[in-house]
């Protein structure tokens, strides 16, 4: 047990014991002595061992010990366990960095604050127990940042309550933090039947999703091994207040950036020099909050100003995400890195991407000074230029309950709100604890948000409707999680009698099949197994959904935002796929034909979070029995994923009735002359009926108009 986690009152009694009088002696450090592992054993990744130790004082007290691993004959060393109880033993989990030349080392301190320590007598061995379709390790996951037991833990949610909830549910924190998928990351079960998939295509990539959805453990040392067995209940707290509100700007600026960073950035192995991938720095004093704000005078635990909270860049430390274990080609190829070493780069133009949200935005039109006039997302806003103005948006109100709280008009609601409306429907399934009334505030605020997302308008030629779809967000649309998340338009066309004569991308919510006809639009992103790496994994070329092991992306049609440019989504590895968009342009206009006898176009934008497809894919694919059956289950069982309606528009359509070559929606004698012109002069006819089609004088079917369709022609005038 740790010091760190162990009760007051027991501190307090076992400093009581410590500080106890045993009479006159000479201060000596205590004496260890590392029993196990101690030289020549060979350990097998993944599986426990018990690293054994003896600790002695002539005080008779050993106040706490630490212990460290070495994986390269002690150049560095890596803390396994830190000011914890002396028990003379604990339980490793051995790390899968394969090795000959590893070492344990054994700290004690005593009352006096003298310590000793000892070194295993000789070098151990670990060889990989891991077993997946690419030999990866721990060592091609590492990344820089705040690594295990650099900081003290992060605090749960539940500590925030007194002050941050309970007051006010239209503003405060905790009730609206508490209706987002923030809250619930590390239950979320469409993320553990994924994750259960990426551990078994390549070891140890758990620690890779544990980052972020776990942090908490991750940051405690509790993501060893990487399935999340050993994380405790009270961690299972998502991306938590503490995670962002300890988050430290890793790019110090002078008289901008709080000054106790310089020290915390230099105490790090290895800073990062990029944001994404969850390359946070976490400010090792734990009762020290960060904010947007310089008056947080009221607050009862120590604050710091942090110019960083208001940055999209915070944001981006979880949401541009790769895979470090594909390395970009110099022909935009990705290809494997050598296994069992870190990446030899970690920006978002180097590895394979997995999402890309916070670089959309920082290519946008929306990442300047003036932002985007866009009230219907910024609260008490006019303009949003970052992504806290939109998922965040200002309020009016007190931060906390407090009386002496200030009433702020730019107070961020913590609700987080994006495009999730079925999962968080879902999770007061699998969470007792959660607030229903929080969970539908939350599917309220991302159905607005979706509904708020684009715009469609209609036009038509005489043959042709076109639709096009606006995005009017930050970023691309859809974006984020590309894996079985869609948009598509769903057009219906009816006759003058309201009969339905066709229809594009169907959709069957009793099945969940989206029906892709030739003319069907959807916008996604579908990643896949590259030639190359199809013949290393033993799955075909183009195989979808194995998230890790992605190597090339085959479509992305999604619509870029406001601002976008080619050049630029090409470095950071998203350009657009099997789609074409100018530079700034953020719409897409879609054709489709026009039957013959249609009146009427209604047209229906929808956004789906997660496809069967995908879903099946998590089921066949998981652990007999796992998470990918329980997920299925919770989908079956709560619509399947129902589709959000995002934008409609109806309008009427030139009709394409066969004989009716005036267009309007009768073959009569008005007819007779716009058929005389349509035969002798086709382009007196196009001037004079400029939205009708001149193939609708086409009266014997043949392709063509000519003096044959007389005959037909006076036979529909009788009919």
């Amino acid at each position: 047990m740790s010091l760190r986690s162990a009760p007051f009152a027991v501190l307090i009694a076992f400093g009581l014991t410590a500080l106890a009088p045993a009479g006159p002696r000479t201060p000596e450090p205590p004496v260890v002595t590392v029993l196990a592992p101690n030289g020549g054993e060979v350990l097998t990744s993944g599986l426990p061992v018990t690293i054994a130790w003896t600790a002695t004082d002539n005080s008779g007290i050993i106040t706490s010990v630490s212990v460290y691993v070495s994986f390269d004959g002690g150049a560095h060393w890596d803390p396994l366990l830190l000011d914890a109880y002396h028990e003379g033993q604990h339980q490793w989990f051995v790390h899968n960095r394969p090795t000959s030349q590893a070492l344990v080392r054994v700290t004690a301190l005593d009352p006096e604050g003298l310590t000793g320590e000892d070194v295993s007598d000789g070098f151990f061995t670990i060889v990989s127990g891991a077993v997946g379709r690419v030999p990866t390790t721990l060592r091609d996951f590492d990344l820089p940042g705040s690594q295990p037991l650099d900081v003290w833990p992060l605090s749960p949610p539940d500590g925030c309550y007194g002050c941050h909830g309970f007051y006010d549910p239209d503003v405060e924190p905790v009730f609206n933090y508490y209706g987002s998928m923030m809250a619930y990351a590390s239950t979320d079960p469409l993320f553990k039947a994924a994750f259960d998939i990426a551990r078994m295509d390549a070891p140890e990539s758990g620690d890779l999703c544990l980052r972020c959805h776990f942090s908490a453990a991750w940051l405690a040392g509790r993501s060893q091994p990487t399935d999340g067995s050993q994380v405790r209940p009270f961690e299972l707290t998502g991306v938590s207040c503490d995670l962002c509100h300890r988050m430290v700007d890793p790019f110090y600026e002078p008289g901008v950036s709080p000054g106790v960073d310089w020290s915390i950035l230099a105490a790090l192995r290895t800073p990062p020099l990029h944001f994404g991938d969850a390359m946070f720095v976490v400010d090792p004093d734990d009762f020290r909050r960060r904010g947007p704000y310089d008056d947080a005078f009221t607050a009862l635990h120590d604050w710091l100003p942090s110019p960083f909270h208001r940055e999209a860049a915070l944001c981006g430390t979880c949401h541009d995400l790769s895979n470090p274990v594909f390395t970009r080609q110099s022909d935009d190829t990705y290809a494997p890195n050598p296994f069992d070493q870190p990446a030899p780069g970690t920006g978002v133009h180097e590895l394979m991407p997995e999402q890309r949200t916070y670089s959309e935005w920082f290519f946008s039109a929306f990442n300047t000074p003036e932002g985007v006039y866009a009230p219907q997302f910024g609260g008490n806003r006019l303009y949003v230029s970052t992504c806290q103005h939109c998922h965040m948006p200002a309020v009016t109100g007190k931060g906390c309950v407090l009386e002496d709280a200030p009433v702020r008009h730019d107070l961020a609601r913590h609700d987080f709100a994006g495009g999730s409306t079925w999962m968080l429907g879902v999770m007061l399934e699998v969470d007792p604890e959660a607030d229903p009334l929080a969970i539908q505030a939350g599917i309220n605020k991302a159905r607005y948000m979706l509904q708020n997302a684009a715009t469609i308008e209609l036009s038509h030629s005489a043959s042709q409707l076109f639709v096009k779809v606006a995005n009017h967000t930050g970023h691309k649309l859809p974006t984020g999680y590309p894996e079985g998340r869609r948009m598509w338009l769903n057009v219906r066309f009816y006759d003058a009698s309201d009969m339905l004569l066709a229809e594009s991308a169907a959709y069957d919510p009793d099945t969940a099949i989206l029906t892709e006809d030739p003319a069907a639009k959807v916008y996604e992103a579908r990643l896949g197994i590259s030639p190359a790496v199809a013949a290393l994994v033993g799955l075909p070329a183009g195989t979808e959904f194995h998230l890790v092991l992605n190597s090339m992306i085959m479509k992305d049609n999604r619509i870029p935002p406001l601002g976008f440019s080619n050049a630029a989504y090409a470095w950071f590895g998203m350009p657009p796929i099997g789609a074409t968009y100018a530079d700034g342009q953020n719409w897409d206009i879609t054709a489709y034909d026009l039957p013959v006898g249609a009146v009427r176009a209604e047209v229906r934008l929808y956004y789906q979070t997660a496809s069967r497809e995908y879903i099946e894919f998590l089921r066949d694919e998981g652990i007999p029995g796992g998470a990918g059956d329980t997920l299925y289950a919770l989908w079956a069982g709560s619509g399947k994923s129902p589709p959000e309606l995002m934008a409609s528009s109806i309008s009427g359509v030139p009709t394409q009735i066969t004989g009716d070559v005036n267009c309007d929606g009768a073959i009569d004698f008005d007819d007779i002359d716009p058929f005389v012109l349509a035969l002798t002069g086709p382009a007196a006819y196009a001037l004079e009926y400029p939205n009708c089609e001149r193939m609708q004088a086409d009266c014997d079917g043949d392709g063509d108009v000519d003096f044959d369709d007389i005959d037909p022609f006076v036979a529909l005038l009788g009919s």
